[in-house]
C-alpha cells in the first residue's frame, strides 16, 4: 500500500463576520420578537463571531452549499497550484445538502466543471466531513486514485433564518402566551451553528518545501446500539423516543411543526456526549494506538460550545491523556460551530498560524451528536 499526505488546507468562508448583536439582523426574529434564549447561550458557548451566506442588507442568499464548497476547492487549487484537471477523485460530506436529491458531490463537481472524476459523497451530521476524508485517504493509500480531494461543508443559515419558523410560531400561539419563542431544542441551535467549507488535498507524497501532514490513521465510531437519537432535522421525535421520518407528514405539517428544523435533546446531549463520543472510544484507541498526552503536539477537538472544554478536558485526564490546554487549538470563538467543515477550517487555520514543525503529532477528535459518533485522526508533519 501507499502512503497518503494532505497537502494542501484550503477554507472558504462567507461575507463578513456577524457579531453577537448582529445575529438577528441577519437571520431575523421568530414572531417579530427577541430570543430569550439568545443571550444565555451566547454566554455559554463564547462564540464571537460566525460567518452567514446570507446579504446582510437584502436577507438574500449569497451561496448554496454547493457553490461554498466549491469555493473551498478553488481556494485549495489557486494556493497550492494543483490543477482540478487532474482531479480524479472528489469525496463531499456535509449536514445539509441543497437538496436531497442528488447528493451533493455532483452538485459540487458540477460547479466546478472539472473533467470526468469519481465523486461521493458522505451523509451525517458533523462526522460527514471526517467521513469524506476518510475515504479518500483509503483511497490513496490503496492506490485506487493518484489524488483525491475530501471537504466538509455546511450551510446551516439555509434553515435559520426567522422565515423558516414562521408557520410553527403561528400555529402556536396560545403556547407561546405562556413560553414565548419556539421549543428550545430549536431554538438554542439558531445561536449555535454557521456556515463554512474547507478542502484538503490528498496525495501519495509530501511536497518538496512545505508543510505537509502524513495521515497516520482515521477511527469512526458509533454507539447508536446503545444510546437514542439526541440531534435531528428532516423528522420528528415521539414522547418514546422514536424518530418519525418527513414522509410521514403532510406538507402543511413541515411547516406547522418546523419539520425540516434542526433540533436537539440538550439533556440527552449533556448526560452522554462526554462518554458515548470521548471516554469510552478514545479508551480503546489509547490501548490499540499507544497513545501518550506527551507525544501529542496538538489536539484539535471540534466543539459546539466552549461549555464542553472543561469537561472534555476532564474526561480525558480520567482516561490517561492528560493534554494540557496549552496544545490545544480550536477557532470556534471567531468561526462558530460550522459542523462537518469544523475540522477542516480549523487545521486549514492551523497550518496557516502555526509554525508546525516535522515529527509533531497531531490528534483530531470530532464528536457528532446525531445518535452519539465520534471520530479522531492522527497526523504526524511532514
Amino acid at each position: 500500500m501507499s502512503e497518503a499526505f494532505i497537502t494542501a488546507t484550503a477554507a472558504a468562508l462567507p461575507n463578513a463576520p456577524v457579531d453577537n448583536e448582529s445575529i438577528e439582523t441577519v437571520l431575523g426574529q421568530i414572531g417579530g420578537k427577541p430570543s430569550r434564549a439568545r443571550p444565555i447561550i451566547l454566554r455559554q458557548n463564547r462564540i464571537k463571531s460566525r460567518h452567514y451566506a446570507i446579504d446582510p442588507a437584502s436577507g438574500l442568499p449569497t451561496h448554496t452549499n454547493a457553490s461554498l464548497t466549491a469555493e473551498a476547492i478553488r481556494n485549495l487549487a489557486q494556493t497550492s497550484g494543483f490543477a482540478l484537471d487532474s482531479l480524479r477523485c472528489l469525496v463531499t460530506g456535509t449536514s445539509m445538502p441543497d437538496q436531497i436529491m442528488p447528493n451533493h458531490g455532483v452538485m459540487v463537481h458540477g460547479e466546478l466543471g472539472n473533467p470526468a472524476c469519481e465523486v461521493v459523497s458522505t451523509a451525517g451530521i458533523c462526522l460527514s466531513g471526517l467521513a469524506a476524508l476518510k475515504y479518500a485517504w483509503l483511497a490513496v493509500k490503496g492506490e485506487e486514485t493518484e489524488n483525491a480531494v475530501a471537504t466538509g461543508s455546511e450551510l446551516s443559515s439555509a434553515i435559520l433564518r426567522a422565515e423558516c419558523f414562521s408557520e410553527e410560531s403561528a400555529a402556536r400561539v396560545a403556547a407561546l402566551s405562556a413560553h414565548p419563542g419556539i421549543a428550545f431544542e430549536k431554538d438554542f441551535l439558531r445561536w449555535m451553528l454557521s456556515d463554512g467549507a474547507g478542502a484538503f488535498l490528498i496525495e501519495p507524497r509530501p511536497r518538496a518545501g512545505q508543510t505537509n501532514l502524513h495521515i497516520d490513521w482515521i477511527e469512526l465510531s458509533s454507539a447508536a446500539h446503545r444510546l437514542p437519537v439526541c440531534m435531528y432535522s428532516g423528522s420528528e421525535r415521539t414522547p418514546d423516543g422514536a424518530l418519525v421520518g418527513w414522509t410521514q407528514f403532510s406538507p402543511r405539517q413541515w411547516a406547522e411543526k418546523s419539520i425540516f428544523a434542526v433540533k436537539q435533546d440538550v439533556k440527552l446531549l449533556d448526560r452522554h456526549i462526554g462518554e458515548a463520543t470521548l471516554k469510552t472510544p478514545l479508551s480503546a484507541l489509547i490501548v490499540r494506538r499507544g497513545l501518550k498526552a506527551e507525544e501529542i503536539d496538538w489536539f484539535l477537538p471540534h466543539m459546539s460550545s466552549y461549555y464542553f472544554q472543561q469537561p472534555m478536558f476532564d474526561a480525558l485526564a480520567q482516561i490517561g491523556l492528560p493534554i494540557p490546554f496549552d496544545r490545544w487549538f480550536t477557532n470556534l470563538e471567531t468561526k462558530g460551530n460550522t459542523g462537518s467543515a469544523s475540522i477542516f477550517i480549523m487545521l486549514d487555520e492551523l497550518c496557516r498560524t502555526r509554525r508546525l514543525v516535522s515529527g509533531e503529532r497531531l490528534l483530531c477528535f470530532v464528536p457528532e451528536s446525531g445518535r452519539f459518533s465520534s471520530g479522531f485522526m492522527h497526523l504526524t508533519v511532514v
